[in-house]
């Protein structure tokens, strides 16, 4: 950490904040200062998954930008130290939102008021000129939804239940046959939601969002696709990938349409062939929910989400369906 500029007065401490569904997240403090240290978990890594070095590179070009990120400080590759990739960030004071629970604590104008933020952050994020930052190799920035497709049809032949397998080619060869023309191109962070936000909840003043986090599944793409993620996860069925009653599926929050509205009210991009980008972001969570089942299967997980996440898949692929026309 020294030869990066980062200061350090003491014994350094490492605490887990998160770990198992996605990325260990470490909390490290030397007794004056606190970093976040993110890297994959060791066992049951699904290709192209989990990638730290994504999340670092495309908070390091965002510093300055109206989208709030924690401050990149160090990325390592190499996997001799730690026994993987790893990434080292600053830590934001804050609190995340992650169950209705701890959403319902809240009042409703601070819930209202968070909401705004987060679609008007979205839209803004979409709006960023990714080659004016350093970003014009983050990604293609063309045939995005081919090759999202590509890629989420291949994890799903390497963790999918094949009980489940032909519910799942219908819907990826009815949204084979459907593919959009992409008609707007942006930074899209791929996983946007409350829970994956640091809030500051102080109590002087209104509340705000402090930093958004994990950004793993970032890359260059279609913006319309990135607000259908945003809205798909609304759905009940993202408790049982939780394992909990989730802050982004409570009732105080705005639906599907009415997200979808207020981005585009916010400047964002129009959303096109919207049926289409909703269907192909519940399959991508389908995946997801599949992934996580995969590493419990492997011995690799536990906990909240990994006994329950399983029950969601064919949820979600029913729901792609009926998105497409295909029910």
């Amino acid at each position: 950490m020294k030869n990066q500029g980062i200061s350090v007065v003491g014994p350094i401490r490492a605490d887990l904040i998160a770990g198992g569904r996605s990325n260990l997240t470490f909390r490290l403090g030397d007794g004056v200062t606190q970093w976040v240290l993110r890297m994959p978990p060791r066992s049951g890594r699904t290709p192209s998954a989990h990638d730290v070095a994504r999340e670092y590179r495309v908070t390091a070009a965002l510093r300055g930008m109206p989208v709030p990120v924690p401050p990149a400080l160090l990325l390592h590759e190499r996997e001799e130290l730690l026994g993987g990739p790893f990434a080292i960030a600053g830590y934001v004071e804050g609190r995340t939102v992650q169950t209705q629970e701890q959403l319902e604590s809240l009042t409703a104008k601070d819930v209202e008021i968070l909401t705004s933020s987060l679609v008007e952050t979205l839209a803004a994020l979409h709006r960023v000129d990714h080659a004016a930052i350093g970003l014009e190799r983050f990604g293609r920035p063309d045939g995005y939804v081919t090759r999202q497709l590509q890629r989420w049809s291949h994890q799903w032949a390497l963790v999918g239940d094949p009980s489940l397998a032909s519910r799942a080619a219908l819907l990826v060869s009815s949204l084979g046959v459907a593919v959009p023309p992409q008609r707007s191109t942006s930074i899209v962070h791929g996983d946007f939601r409350i829970d994956n936000a640091i809030l500051d909840l102080a109590a002087s003043g209104a509340p705000r969002l402090a930093a958004v986090v994990d950004w793993e599944l970032s890359t260059i793409g279609d913006s319309v696709a990135d607000v259908a993620m945003m809205c798909a996860y609304r759905h009940p069925a993202f408790d049982l990938i939780v394992g909990a009653p989730a802050a982004w599926t409570s009732q105080l929050l705005p639906e599907v349409d009415e997200l979808a509205g207020r981005y585009e009210a916010a400047g964002g991009a129009k959303l096109d062939a919207w049926e289409f980008h909703l269907a192909l972001a519940y399959f991508k969570i389908a995946v997801i929910a599949a992934g996580i089942d995969h590493r419990m299967r492997s011995g690799s997980g536990s906990g909240p989400g990994f006994d329950t996440a399983g029950a969601s898949v064919p949820i979600y692929l029913e729901l792609g369906l009926r998105a497409i026309g295909r029910a």
